[in-house]
């Protein structure tokens, strides 16, 4: 059975007297140092001097300074910069200043599990990674809410290391909805199969390809983005709400016949070797070394492909049709 904790199981004690180093002022770390700052902890965000973040932190009423300084302050140092920036600005940037009492935190276990980060035997090594954008961690939290958050602990050098990364979810409102304990190998390798296999690559090939084979078959390409994208979300909403078996009882009996009979015939075998192919990738280590790589190369293909996909029809298409719908937002 899976270990799970909430408010109750977290004491907030474990960070009183010590100051919380947010690394980055992204998606995550601004939900994360203002949640925070709102749970009435000592939050310092460090960034590279001549960010533009830098300012919009301030703004935010958060302190700010450049990373290295960060690094001497902090009791706790959260990551949150992209995988493949963490290995340089830990060595250059906060290595140089660890010493034993510290907290390294993460909320990706990518850098330790494929030992980009060698850490430091002196401090605390933990995780706690958010099951949402960090967007939404903190639309959630100023709604009295909270987003589910996963914990591990890879290192624990002071006897407390599991009791203050718990006491660090519950201030950014994760023991709201829960905590549940895992390790920074299975978060890793789960995470990088389901973004590949579901959430961002399986899903949006689906789309493309259904996309493509109504257009090829004639029918219109508005008509085929409503019935293969837009209508996703309502799907997907049911999902998050109740389930597959939810699903099935809010949608037609026509789609759920077709839900039983068609679903395997499109994801059939192939499929699942597939599947099984690229968890093996992710689990030998070879997708870690092939991104790795990209970045070292200057991301030309990353930059390429990602060029090229912004010009296929669906995006066309849909850029147009989202204009006659105002009320739909995007999250910044």
């Amino acid at each position: 059975m899976a270990k799970l904790y909430y408010d109750k199981d977290a004491d907030l004690s474990y960070l009183k007297g010590k100051t919380i180093g947010i690394i980055g002022y992204g998606s995550q770390g601004h939900a994360h140092a203002l949640n925070l700052k709102d749970s009435g902890q000592d939050v310092v965000v460090g960034l590279y001097k001549g960010s533009p973040r830098w300012a919009v932190a301030q703004q935010a009423g958060l302190r700010v300074a450049e990373v290295k300084d960060v690094a001497k302050e902090a009791d706790i140092i959260m990551m949150l910069i992209p995988d493949m920036a963490q290995k340089d600005v830990y060595e250059k940037e906060i290595k140089p200043s660890l010493r034993s009492g510290q907290t390294l935190m993460f909320a990706h276990g990518f850098s330790i599990h494929f030992k980009r980060i060698v850490p430091s035997p002196l401090v605390d090594v933990t995780m706690i990674a958010p099951k949402a954008p960090g967007h939404r961690v903190r639309e959630v939290f100023m709604q009295g809410l909270g987003t589910p958050c996963l914990l591990a602990v890879q290192q624990d050098v002071s006897g407390h290391a599991k009791q203050t990364a718990l006491a660090y979810a519950k201030g950014i409102g994760g023991g709201r909805a829960g905590i549940l304990e895992t390790t920074f190998k299975e978060e890793t390798e789960t995470d990088l199969f389901g973004e590949q296999a579901v959430l961002c690559g399986g899903v949006s090939a689906l789309v493309k390809t259904a996309f493509e084979t109504l257009v090829k078959a004639g029918y219109q390409p508005e008509v085929a983005y409503f019935e293969c994208m837009h209508e996703l979300k309502l799907i997907v909403d049911l999902f998050y709400v109740g389930g597959l078996s939810y699903m099935r009882y809010s949608v037609s009996d026509t789609a759920e016949y077709g839900d039983y009979t068609r679903g395997p015939r499109v994801i059939d075998q192939h499929v699942r070797d597939s599947m099984e192919k690229i968890l093996k990738e992710i689990q030998s280590g070879q997708f870690a070394k092939e991104w790795s790589a990209e970045n070292d190369e200057g991301k030309k293909r990353f930059l390429q492909m990602r060029e090229q996909e912004t010009h296929h029809q669906i995006e066309q298409v849909g850029t147009e049709l989202r204009a006659m719908m105002p009320w739909l937002k995007r999250s910044t």
